[in-house]
């Protein structure tokens, strides 16, 4: 009994300690205890808006204009012969200041006003006086290396074609209007546009700007492939496919740099900034101001930078990997716009080379802030000079080439024949105006006048008689 009795008190014994400890480890009542204060949720991290320095590239970009150029180097001009100065007879009547020999054989070929070229009368009565070389004792026409050579038709008839096709007419218009075949009117265009290419070439150089706009432009072309289809099935099955007028243009001068078709793509942008480069005078660098279009920047980045060795981050290793940094003085800025259902809710502005400050700086010389406003400008005027780039127009052009042709036509007639309302300059004295109209008080101003390439309006029929020299004259000769 002694036995059991002690049994059952030793049970009890440990029933309430562990009764005890039980209600000494169970959690108490939330209700009595303090509630524990309730830590603040963290912020969300923002990405900071902070322009980050541009890393560099490992790999020079690469640009097939660029390549094109290294292989096939322009061969440089042969050695200038002597002057010529003629002392027989009375002085030269007429001007050949700006012919030269055409003769492949000739020591005075391509070299202007070198004193080798006296002018004869018309041959037969022609309209176009025949020039003489006295050092290769060779006769040719004044219109030699112009769409003018070898023509039959009316000169003046030949001008006024152009000048309507330079005006926004469409070929078929244009046949309609001075009685011609419209096949005649688009060989009198092929040649037009070879002509005013070169002599693009020869004046476009060595142009000192400040600042460039560069912007594409959507075209429409139709397009047809040739020998699959009937012409009666090409017709019915004509489709539209996307094409891009790129243009960079000097907002101060209105000069147009350069004028371009092709794909929304980095080696179009390539192309455009290549020609701008062989354009703008050595050592020039520019603004550079734009949409939001990356491959711009690529493609500036290939033609405005150099290696930079980046500096060690630690004492001891190898050094790290030069990279392919903009030059210094290069600016860029983008103008990138935001449109939700065809309507602009939103404009930003970025500076992707350089500071803003920078930017700002530059643009303060004009009164200006960061904007495309004028080579946008420019792509209305040249949907109104240029048929194949009209909206809802039936003379959209079957191919590049030809759109390209018609481009080509308009950038000089922009740049040389089109005074610009912006540019006018005032005159120090009225002049008076035929018949009872008010004087005249301003003068007209072309872009190329104000970019300094020449020093008059030139007329499309002047443009179309000028002879181009086959290579750059020195100056000051």
């Amino acid at each position: 009994m002694v036995s059991e009795l002690l049994f059952y008190q030793l049970a009890l014994i440990a029933l309430l300690w562990l009764c005890f400890m039980l209600h000494w480890v169970w959690p108490s009542d939330g209700g009595a205890a303090s509630p524990t204060p309730s830590q603040p949720t963290p912020p969300l991290r923002r990405r900071s808006r902070e322009p980050t320095p541009f890393p560099g590239l490992i790999h020079k970009p690469h640009c097939a204009a660029c390549e094109q150029v290294a292989q096939d180097p322009e061969a440089p001009p042969p050695p200038a012969p002597p002057l010529i100065t003629s002392r027989r007879g009375r002085p030269r009547q007429v001007d050949t200041a700006q012919h030269f020999c055409p003769n492949a054989n000739c020591d005075y070929r391509g070299w202007v006003d070198w004193g080798n070229i006296s002018a004869n009368g018309h041959p037969s009565g022609g309209p176009w006086r025949q020039l003489y070389c006295s050092a290769c004792e060779r006769y040719f026409l004044e219109t030699h290396g112009t769409p003018f050579h070898g023509k039959r038709v009316a000169p003046d008839l030949l001008v006024w074609a152009v000048g309507a096709l330079a005006e926004g007419l469409g070929i078929r218009a244009v046949g309609r209007v001075f009685a011609v075949d419209p096949n005649t009117v688009l060989a009198w265009l092929l040649e037009v546009a070879d002509h005013l290419k070169a002599f693009s070439q020869y004046f476009l150089r060595d142009v000192r700007v400040t600042q460039v706009q560069l912007d594409e432009l959507y075209a429409l072309l139709r397009a047809v492939k040739a020998g699959e289809l009937s012409e009666a099935e090409a017709i019915q099955r004509l489709s539209r496919s996307p094409h891009w007028v790129w243009v960079a243009i000097d907002p101060v001068t209105k000069l147009l740099l350069t004028i371009d078709v092709g794909d929304r793509t980095l080696a179009m942008a390539q192309g455009l900034v290549h020609q701008v480069v062989q354009v703008l005078a050595p050592g020039c660098v520019p603004l550079f101001l734009t949409d939001g279009l990356k491959e711009y920047m690529t493609a500036l980045l290939t033609h405005f930078g150099h290696w930079v060795q980046p500096s060690r981050r630690q004492d001891t290793g190898p050094l790290p990997k030069p990279r392919w940094m903009p030059l210094p003085q290069l600016l860029y800025a983008q103008v990138v716009k935001t449109v939700r259902r065809r309507r602009l809710v939103r404009v930003r502005h970025r500076a992707v080379f350089g500071t803003l400050e920078a930017v700002q700086q530059v643009l303060a010389a004009c009164g200006w802030q960061i904007n495309t406003a004028f080579v946008e400008r420019i792509n209305l005027t040249i949907r109104q000079h240029v048929a194949a780039v009209g909206r809802r127009v039936n003379t959209l052009c079957k191919g590049e080439e030809g759109l390209r042709q018609q481009l080509t036509l308009y950038h000089v007639y922009y740049n040389f024949c089109l005074p610009h309302a912006s540019l006018r300059q005032p005159l120090a004295q009225p002049e008076p105006t035929k018949g009872i109209g008010s004087a005249k008080t301003w003068r007209p101003w072309t872009p190329a006048m104000a970019a300094g390439l020449t020093n008059h309006v030139w007329t499309l029929r002047e443009v179309l008689l000028f002879r181009v020299p086959p290579w750059p004259q020195p100056a000051g000769v």
